[in-house]
């Protein structure tokens, strides 16, 4: 069992999580859609399920280096 959170790189600062939009059924399987705003550290993580979402090209990004 993996115990990192899933991370997904995104191009706007701000974003969407329902916890299912990546599984067939959608969000019945997830949990509330949130809205996170990503700061100045370059990501913003779910609540809920820890999801990261990082900007690309932001301070987070490991591959902007």
């Amino acid at each position: 069992m993996s115990t990192q959170p899933e991370t997904t790189f995104v191009t706007t600062t701000r974003v969407s999580c329902d916890g299912a939009s990546d599984i067939r059924g959608g969000a019945a399987l997830g949990h509330p859609r949130v809205w996170l705003e990503i700061d100045e550290r370059g990501y913003a993580e779910c609540g809920y399920c820890d999801k990261r979402f990082v900007l690309k090209g932001g301070p987070a990004d490991s591959k902007a280096a």
